[in-house]
């Protein structure tokens, strides 16, 4: 129908929100800036993993410039107070850049898999004017996908939810909740898949026994449950909404379809806010799982640089049983997944 996604959040508890989005905000935008100014000035050279991570950094630091918008809706008492227009750039800028993110981590963990699993396929040598083709065309996809926002009408201009809306037609709103939806289940099922993949390719050649190979079969498993923790609660309660809101509408007056739901999307707006988080955290990822750009930001920075003991050690490491061609194969992918197509 043309009625709202959800029902006016006047009367919803999110005190907890300004907070938490102000948090998100500091550690997204000096994070992802100082990814950026890392990527931009200090890392060099590149190759086209980095292409993907610099615009991952990208669409992190454009949502973060949203943040404080949201914070200051929230802490007002659910008021917008920066007009109609404004409100739906900075809904764009959240979609958008939602999107954009777990696209490029989609597409990430796609180059790490090929790198891994299939070292030798011509995608892996990939130009850097091809990466960035491959990058805008990204960008393109996903501000298709979401330029919607600019068309939805609001229904109060006090309120700026990109789900608490009518539209004409109605079908807008009807793309809008798919987008939203197929933006995580899609890239969920592909990081899933690569991660999976990469593991038992690890095992079936008898290299997850090692020590570093173990840390890195570690580190693959977290980034696919971090993603989930971030972003599936929020696709939840989405999904839950729809399908109560089918419910209640058959049973209850219309007057009462929204304190039916309200512990819903009370939780909605939470977890919603809880996935740009994901964005926040990830320069964690750049720094500590990848030793270019740890040396990069050390060094840009004026800091000691990290302990080469390790890698001295490595290089002294003793074959053993192992041949030589199968030490070389555990090194070449060492180096992919931590150097090249690391998140």
């Amino acid at each position: 129908d043309g009625g709202s996604s959800l029902c006016p959040p006047a009367s919803l508890d999110v005190h907890m929100l300004p907070p938490l989005l102000a948090t998100e905000f500091v550690f997204g935008a000096l994070g992802n800036g100082l990814a950026l100014w890392i990527f931009c000035f200090h890392l060099k050279p590149w190759k086209s993993s980095t292409v993907l991570l610099f615009n991952l950094a990208v669409s992190d630091f454009l949502l973060s410039m949203a943040l404080p918008f949201r914070a200051s809706y929230y802490s007002s008492g659910i008021k917008w107070r920066f007009g109609g227009t404004f409100c739906n750039i900075c809904l764009f800028l959240l979609a958008m850049n939602r999107s954009s993110s777990t696209v490029f981590l989609m597409v990430i963990a796609l180059d790490r898999y090929m790198r891994v699993v299939h070292p030798h396929h011509p995608i892996n040598s990939l130009s850097i004017s091809k990466a960035w083709c491959g990058a805008l065309a990204l960008w393109l996809i996903t501000i298709c996908m979401t330029t919607h926002v600019f068309t939805l009408k609001h229904i109060n201009t006090t309120y700026c939810e990109s789900f608490m809306i009518n539209t004409q037609p109605g079908h807008n709103l009807i793309w809008h909740k798919f987008e939203f939806i197929i933006s995580f289940f899609l890239p969920l099922l592909v990081i899933l898949y690569c991660t999976i993949h990469i593991i038992v390719f690890l095992r079936r050649r008898q290299l997850a026994k090692d020590a570093k190979m173990k840390r890195v079969l570690c580190f693959l498993t977290v980034v696919a449950v971090v993603f989930i923790i971030f972003f599936l609660p929020n696709n939840i309660m989405q999904l839950l909404i729809w399908i109560k809101t089918k419910k209640v509408s058959s049973t209850l007056q219309e007057s009462e379809v929204c304190p039916a739901l309200e512990d819903l999307t009370t939780a909605f707006y939470i977890s919603v806010s809880l996935t740009y988080l994901n964005s926040a955290l990830d320069p964690l990822v750049y720094y500590f799982s990848n030793s270019a750009i740890k040396n990069s930001c050390r060094k840009a920075l004026h800091l000691p640089q990290a302990n080469t003991a390790e890698s001295t050690g490595r290089k002294t490491r003793e074959p053993g049983s192992q041949s030589l061609s199968q030490l070389a194969h555990r090194e070449s992918i060492e180096g992919i997944i931590e150097m090249e197509a690391v998140r």
